[in-house]
């Protein structure tokens, strides 16, 4: 018989760091185009596997030494090779009892969104009947996790864990096999509101007084509201005080352009002389505010279960 805890044991074998499980009906109210019953609508249970950053992968950002490492191996080599190996692995153990499974990466159709808007490019494609949303159905990530019980949703946005806090990436898993599901995670608290995400965001992605409020699972859950396009623009490295790869004469305000996602800036060429591996080359920001800063603030609360010898920040963050 197969089981919510033979499954976490599985998964957990094969490399994921953690496990939730999530009932379909807590999707209940999500968008169309979000809702992963329109994926499978026969589908019992959402898996949703944990896979952690090494802390160790955001030392050369922070020394501003080296970049490489957080957008290979904490980036692309986590959601475009790791993850996808684990979940096809498990996809295999649930069809061996007799199961459907459908393994959905992180992420799976990013490429058809468009960053400025959070919608689909325009003509990128179409229902095939009215009832049913465009393909492809794109499933958040950080919502996923919060419904299997992962953690909870910090005033970035992130999902924050008590394992990691907010150093973790996500890899789902829908199968129509009757899991029990995790209850909804109460705590301790994780996120205080301290606003060290909106203070050392590069961008200034997080707004310090505007917040989202949605319903999940019958739960309200808020978090500050973001600035998708300032995000991206941080993210990939268009902050001028913390990208030592941009040429020396790009603008000191970089919103004369960011209301462009960097494909089509006039610095193009001059930014992708520099490259990642695994097609993640812009992580240059390493999440300043919404990963390292809150990380810091976690450990030093004490509120994290991966613990370390010594503390991440040790000199003043560095500017050009």
């Amino acid at each position: 018989m197969l089981t919510s805890k033979k499954v976490k044991e599985v998964a957990k074998k094969l490399g994921a760091d953690f496990v939730g499980i999530a009932s379909m009906d807590r999707f209940e109210g999500a968008p169309k185009q979000m809702d992963p019953r329109y994926i499978n609508p026969d589908a019992k249970a959402l898996i949703v596997l944990g896979f952690r950053i090494h802390r160790g992968l955001l030392r050369g950002i922070e020394e501003g030494t080296y970049f490489g490492g957080y957008t290979s191996m904490g980036y692309g080599g986590i959601n475009i090779v790791f993850a996808p190996i684990v979940l096809r692995q498990l996809c295999n153990f649930i069809e061996d009892h007799g199961y459907e499974a459908i393994a959905y990466p992180n992420p799976l159709v990013a490429v058809a969104i468009d960053i400025a808007t959070g919608k689909f490019k325009k003509g990128w494609s179409r229902p095939v009947s009215p009832e049913k949303p465009s393909p492809d159905v794109f499933i958040h990530f950080r919502i996923a996790g919060f419904l299997a019980g992962l953690g909870e949703i910090g005033d970035s946005k992130l999902l924050l864990t008590p394992e990691f806090g907010p150093r973790q990436r996500l890899a789902c898993l829908l199968t129509d096999a009757p899991l029990e599901p995790d209850p909804i995670y109460e705590g301790p608290p994780l996120c205080d509101r301290c606003m060290l995400c909106v203070k050392e965001c590069s961008g200034k992605a997080i707004s310090p007084t505007k917040t989202v409020k949605v319903k999940l699972a019958g739960r309200e859950v808020e978090w500050g509201e973001l600035d998708v396009v300032k995000c991206c623009n941080a993210y990939t490295g268009a902050v001028k005080e913390t990208n030592p790869f941009l040429p020396e004469d790009m603008p000191d305000k970089f919103e004369e352009w960011s209301k462009y996602y960097v494909d089509r800036s006039p610095y193009k060429k001059e930014f992708v002389k520099w490259k990642g591996a695994y097609g993640h080359n812009p992580g240059l920001e390493g999440g300043r505010g919404c990963i390292r800063a809150c990380m810091i603030h976690l450990e030093e609360q004490g509120k994290l279960k991966n613990k370390f010898i010594n503390p991440f920040r040790k000199r003043k963050p560095w500017t050009l």
